[in-house]
């Protein structure tokens, strides 16, 4: 038997865990980090919690004789990348990046690009006045200093205790949601700009479709810079990439 592990929290990793599980001949374990309190059943031998650092996960992958390694975190989880990247080298076995692509602007879209959190806060100093925040809950220190604007913030969880968190509404939701819904939330709380993390993937993008037709600026957070490495951009790629190791 091999042994996969697939650093998950996104939903492709998974539906890539259910159909790795599938596989004759592979066991399946899938590390998540805890950040939701509540996550989705996942397929296989499930972790919680972190590893600390590249030391940690490396004991780990020695320790449970892990074979390969899939990353499928999100997009903008640049550490535990790094990590996977270097554990992975350190123990000498295959590795390979699930990274789903990033949302492309089209025709119609009034988008705000910018490279950080701390950026968007910026952008916000001078133009709108309700915002619809979209960048879960770990950033939200980043806009509490802003005074004159009123945030809808969408996340999972609440924030954890003693967070500072902007003046406005949580709204506690997982998606995917709908096109219908994304434009309903945006007419009914008056929203004039959204902040969002450029994560790519279907389950979110109904807000940018929304945006575009009701003409409303997104401040874009652009990904962290893209790690080499071995990658794929889908499930069935990945899992191809499994079988492969499996011979």
């Amino acid at each position: 038997m091999k042994r996969v592990l697939i650093l998950g929290g996104t939903g492709d990793a998974a539906e890539l865990a259910a159909k790795a599980a599938n596989l004759p001949g592979i066991e399946v374990m899938v590390s998540l980090a805890g950040r939701t309190r509540q996550p989705k059943d996942v397929a296989g031998n499930v972790r919680i919690g972190g590893f600390g650092g590249v030391a940690g996960l490396t004991a780990y992958l020695r320790d449970e004789a892990i074979d390969l390694l899939v990353d499928a975190t999100h997009p903008f989880a640049a550490q535990i990348s790094l990590n996977a990247i270097a554990s992975a080298t350190e123990v000498n076995i295959p590795a390979l990046m699930l990274v789903r692509p990033m949302w492309q602007r089209v025709m119609g879209d009034n988008w705000i690009e910018v490279e950080s959190i701390e950026a968007a806060a910026l952008k916000l100093s001078d133009r709108p006045k309700r915002v619809f925040l979209t960048i879960g809950r770990q950033e939200l220190a980043a806009f509490a200093h802003i005074e004159d604007i009123w945030f809808l913030m969408r996340m999972i969880d609440p924030p954890q205790p003693n967070t500072l968190v902007p003046k406005g509404l949580l709204l506690y939701d997982r998606g995917p949601f709908t096109l219908a819904s994304e434009r309903q939330l945006l007419i009914q709380h008056a929203i004039d700009t959204i902040v969002s993390k450029n994560s790519g993937g279907d389950a979110t993008y109904a807000k940018i479709i929304a945006a575009r037709e009701l003409n409303i600026p997104v401040v874009m957070v652009q990904r962290p810079a893209v790690l080499q490495g071995d990658r794929v951009t889908n499930v069935e790629a990945a899992l191809n990439w499994l079988i492969s190791h499996l011979k």
